[in-house]
């Protein structure tokens, strides 16, 4: 039984013991271990050279946060080898790899020579601080096992929530960075805080005051989550319709649509925006007809 909050923390204080030590053994390696100089095969961008060539890069430091020279990589690249990291990386898009920053694009000249190398933004290390995302997700959903009054749930996820985004602002004035690609705590802190305030309002107008109606397309993609992340997220639908086009690639309704939107709001990233709106409509719409017809994808 669960009856105060002592017995609670009883309960559960094993799952907050692993926490630790996952949130440990990461912070130990993270800003701890001991980075040297490594090397890569670099795909040939120029005529005159024939197939990939080693590129060095040089490091020799200890918690560095920088692209070529963190621990997250040198992890990665270490234990799962370059062949299976990705390609892409979000350091590409920099002004140091891309004349088309904050974009993907060529390489300035004089770019540093990890522009180029491989990088995993979920690997190994970033893994670790996932699942603890994951225990602070397990610790809203035992709120709402054991605390069966609405409002006792309302309040207790408020001050786990802010509780959280104060912690990662902190941690994050304290010179721990607010990093996707390299997972950091303060953006492990400031995402689970957001995720539960959000998750906290909406509870609150859905159970508490029952106001359903504003909700009402988030519901419906709601009931057929799994097919919808599937096909939009994992872009599978995207890739599909891109697939038909008019004389080259690039004339396709997906970045057509993105491209008109741009050029009608006179801004990429304002057009940008818009498409994404649209495209979540267009998915709760989806959901909308799944749920009128009665068909539930789920496992």
């Amino acid at each position: 039984m669960v009856d105060s909050p002592t017995a609670f923390v009883q309960k559960y204080y094993i799952q907050w013991i692993v926490a630790t030590l996952l949130l440990s053994l990461y912070m130990c390696l993270f800003y701890g271990l001991y980075v040297p100089n490594w090397e890569f095969q670099s795909p040939s961008l120029t005529l005159s050279t024939n197939g990939p060539h080693t590129q060095i890069v040089h490091c020799g430091v200890r918690g560095s946060l920088e692209p070529p020279c963190n621990a997250v990589g040198y992890i990665d690249g270490y234990f799962l080898g370059e062949q299976h990291l990705y390609r892409h990386p979000v350091y590409r898009r920099t002004k140091d790899c891309s004349v088309n920053s904050p974009d993907f694009g060529p390489l300035p000249p004089h770019s540093p020579e990890w522009c180029l190398a491989p990088f995993d933004p979920e690997g190994i290390l970033s893994s670790l601080m996932a699942v603890l995302t994951c225990i602070v997700g397990l610790h809203f959903g035992h709120i709402l096992l054991h605390h069966k009054c609405q409002m006792h749930r309302v309040v207790l996820w408020s001050m786990s929530s802010f509780a959280l985004l104060f912690s990662g602002f902190v941690l994050q004035l304290l010179g721990i960075p607010f990093s996707k690609p390299l997972y950091t705590l303060s953006y492990m802190c400031i995402t689970a805080g957001a995720s539960g305030l959000f998750l906290t309002i909406i509870f609150y107008i859905v159970d508490v005051k029952h106001f359903r109606k504003p909700v009402v397309l988030l519901h419906w993609m709601g009931m057929n989550a799994l097919i919808i992340y599937a096909l939009a997220a994992c872009d599978i639908f995207p890739a599909a319709v891109q697939g038909f086009y008019w004389r080259s690639p690039e004339n396709n309704l997906v970045d057509g649509l993105e491209s008109l939107l741009q050029s009608v709001l006179h801004s990429s990233k304002w057009g940008t925006l818009v498409f994404v709106l649209l495209e979540i409509l267009f998915w709760c719409l989806v959901g909308g007809f799944l749920h009128m017809k009665g068909i539930y994808i789920k496992l």
